[in-house]
């Protein structure tokens, strides 16, 4: 009885065996290389499976919670399918970015070459060779404190951040998973949109200090409809019928891919005739004396702006200026912003910025208004609840 008792007394109390593909913490042994002594890990590594096969995960860690915590939360992302496998843990984001360049292409977006500018001047010296996991809140914190000592403006660092986020999204997106997750990108409050407007006078100063026909053609067809400088300057012979008096931009010409067309004016008619004429349907609309299309019109808008007395004016001023005119003048919102190109009412009317001059012209509506209609004031009388006018 005693045996049993003492028995019973020093008996081992063993953990349950875990369920079998549940997965395993262990630490591993190696042999040193030179006294041939075989040495246990310090660190515990968990081991688990996924359709079969084996993973093996160290965890960095000499405590069994850890890795315990470690193993459930691996086993958890593979059945909820959001798993990564430990290689990615590896992945640099310079491989992110390569994905986000291979997407570019394949949609065929404009930005994509200065998505590729903003990489290799700015980002890729400081994110090129860091690890993706490693990109934290402190990081992406320092990078823009860095940024702005160097004079960047707050929506510069955001369309860079934008880049950086996006090339984690598709990473994030991706099957199998790339990364395990996107970081929270800071975005910096950015200044209040322009402001710039062309008024009838001023377009009239800026046609008549115009020296080349295509800059003054532009200038009809900017101030008439708001088209984009580059949808303007890409522009062939043969997206303007002069028969049916449109011009069209073709599809995956314009900044969001969409095709427009709208009827020319009388004014833009008349210049257009002037570009065109001696030109096959595959030349460019707007080409220099010796039929050279033209690329770069700083020069020339700086040179017109400044004898216009419009130094500060921006070639873009004109879509704006376009967007207003069009409202002021009775056409509705959603042809307006047809003709512009503008996807979404929301970045319409930060176009169609409203002015004094729009509220002094509601101030007399509404005057004009009052004047003609006929209707009673009244007021009360003293000691009766009736009204008389009080005319």
């Amino acid at each position: 009885m005693e045996n049993e008792a003492t028995k019973s007394s020093t008996q081992i109390v063993r953990r349950p065996r875990a369920e079998r593909g549940s997965g395993s913490i262990y630490r591993p042994k190696y042999r040193d290389r030179k006294t041939s002594e075989v040495h246990e890990c310090r660190f515990f590594w968990i081991k688990y499976y996924r359709n079969g096969t084996a993973h093996r995960e160290n965890t960095h860690s000499d405590k069994r919670t850890v890795a315990r915590e470690m193993l459930q939360t691996r086993s958890g992302e593979i059945a909820t399918g959001n798993w990564v496998p430990p290689k990615t843990q590896k992945i640099l984001v310079s491989e992110l970015f390569d994905g986000l360049l291979l997407d570019y292409r394949n949609e065929g977006r404009k930005s994509l070459k200065f998505a590729e500018q903003r990489w290799t001047k700015h980002l890729k010296p400081v994110f090129g060779q860091l690890r993706a996991v490693d990109v934290t809140t402190d990081v992406l914190n320092r990078y823009i404190d860095k940024r702005k000592g160097e004079g960047a403006e707050n929506g510069t660092v955001n369309r860079e951040m934008a880049i950086l986020s996006h090339s984690f999204f598709l990473a994030y997106k991706s099957r199998p998973r790339k990364v395990y997750e996107v970081p929270p990108f800071p975005r910096l409050k950015e200044s209040d949109p322009r402001k710039g407007f062309v008024d009838d006078l001023q377009y009239k100063k800026l046609c008549d200090n115009s020296e080349h026909p295509w800059m003054r053609t532009m200038l009809a067809v900017g101030y008439t409809f708001g088209f984009r400088k580059a949808e303007l300057l890409d522009m062939r012979v043969r997206q303007v019928d002069l028969l049916n008096r449109t011009i069209t931009l073709e599809v995956g010409t314009t900044k969001n891919g969409e095709g427009r067309a709208v009827k020319m004016t009388n004014e833009t008619y008349t210049l257009l005739c002037q570009c065109l004429l001696g030109k096959n349907a595959d030349d460019f609309v707007f080409t220099w004396a010796n039929g050279k299309p033209v690329r770069d019109i700083r020069t020339t808008w700086t040179n017109m702006t400044k004898a216009a007395e419009l130094p500060d004016l921006l070639f873009h001023d004109l879509r704006r200026s376009a967007v207003r005119n069009m409202i002021r003048r009775g056409v509705p919102q959603v042809v307006a912003q047809r003709i512009s190109g503008h996807k979404t009412a929301a970045v319409f009317n930060r176009y169609n910025i409203v002015d004094d001059a729009d509220l002094e012209a509601a101030a007399a509506r509404i005057e004009s208004r009052g004047a003609t209609s006929s209707f009673a004031q009244t007021v009360p009388k003293e000691g009766k609840t009736e009204h008389i006018p009080a005319n």
